[in-house]
């Protein structure tokens, strides 16, 4: 009777185990990490992405609330990459069997030392290796992608970089979305006006460190002749050297224009109830800056 009540318990213990509700077909197994921090708490922010042995990526996701993933994979060798925005990517291989459970346990990721950042004085954004585009619906349906070909900028870097300005200025009429009929249309006084308004210019004069290697800089976007506060969403992304030896630094930005905000609207189609442009559009920019001097 009591070997009869051990083995009931145990096929209850395993009908109720988690990995019993988990479907794995014949030829696959399963792989699962636990991220932790250098204090034991869940990283909850990471990301995993699991590829093959010739680096061709088999799954990639986030972690569940308890800084966990379990995923499904063909049995096989995988390389388990783990990275978390302010720590140092982790690294593993792992042999995945049929119809079994390969875990890594908990994983603890070390804090990444953040960049180092640019010295004080002035630095320029050199526009052959930068770049400042757009994303925007068409009548609410597919997106156009467009980018500024033309502009000038320099990011004045003080002792105590909260401190730091930033000026920047674009070419209205450089537009480019790569069809030159819309293009024109985009410079006309419908959009742009590029008669009337020849530049965009950002100035900013506050810079926030969020952590990391991310940024806020807060500031004044003039645009079609209204001048609006503007926060750029940014990820510094450290120094290098040139083909010429010369220093750079380079960041990621984003941020979100509303176009009613700047009075940017073709009246004409909007009076027949067609929104040619959707209300928002997505700035995303590439910046290399190399000092002055």
């Amino acid at each position: 009777m009591i070997g009869s009540w051990l083995g009931s318990r145990t096929k209850r213990v395993q009908r109720t185990s988690p990995l019993a509700a988990v479907h794995t077909p014949p030829s696959a197994g399963v792989l699962s990490c636990r991220v932790l921090d250098p204090v034991n708490e869940p990283v909850t922010h990471a990301e995993f992405a699991v590829s093959d042995t010739t680096g061709r990526k088999v799954v990639s996701g986030g972690m569940d609330p308890f800084g966990s993933f379990v995923t499904t994979v063909p049995a096989g060798e995988y390389r388990l990459a783990v990275s978390a925005e302010g720590y140092t990517p982790y690294r593993a291989t792992a042999t995945v069997g049929e119809n079994a459970l390969a875990s890594l346990g908990d994983v603890t990721l070390q804090v990444a030392r953040p960049p180092e950042l640019p010295s004080p004085g002035d630095w320029e954004i050199e526009p052959t290796h930068s770049s400042i585009g757009f994303t925007a619906r068409h009548i609410g349906l597919a997106r156009i992608h467009g980018r500024f070909n033309s502009f000038a900028g320099v990011i004045r870097m003080a002792d105590q970089v909260d401190h730091s300005a930033m000026h920047v200025v674009i070419d209205a009429a450089s537009i480019d979305t790569n069809v030159r009929m819309r293009d024109d249309h985009l410079r006309s006084a419908d959009f742009l006006d590029v008669q009337r308004f020849p530049t965009l210019e950002f100035y900013s004069e506050r810079f926030v460190h969020k952590g990391g290697n991310r940024w806020a800089i807060t500031g004044a976007l003039s645009l079609h002749g209204v001048t609006r506060t503007v926060t750029l969403d940014t990820e510094y992304l450290g120094l290098g050297n040139g083909m010429e030896g010369e220093v750079r630094a380079a960041c990621r930005a984003t941020t979100e224009l509303r176009r009613d905000d700047f009075t940017v609207s073709w009246q004409t189609m909007l009076a027949r109830g067609i929104a040619v442009v959707g209300p928002s559009i997505r700035i995303d920019l590439d910046v290399q800056v190399v000092r002055k001097g």
